[in-house]
């Protein structure tokens, strides 16, 4: 048995990109945490949570940071997220 635990925290969107948006507000909102692993944040339909849906790339980048950008994004990685 693992020493971890993992936090379950329901949030209800009305649709996959609406779920996505609102997640990466409160990953990136968690980040003042030193628990939270922002980068593995995925949101799944509430009768199939078995098929979840990325919110972030999640790529290693040098020096140990990870991209911030949504998954399949086009061009390089960056460490922080890019305003629309």
């Amino acid at each position: 048995m693992s020493d971890r635990w993992v936090i379950h925290l329901s949030v209800v969107a009305n649709d996959l990109l609406s779920a996505q948006r609102l997640a990466r507000v409160v990953a990136h909102w968690t980040r003042v945490l030193p628990q939270t692993e922002p980068g593995s944040t995925t949101v799944s339909a509430e009768d199939d949570q078995n098929v979840r849906h990325w919110v972030f790339c999640d790529r290693i980048m040098p020096g140990r940071g990870r991209c911030q950008l949504r998954p399949e994004h086009d061009g390089e990685c960056s460490r922080r997220p890019r305003l629309r």
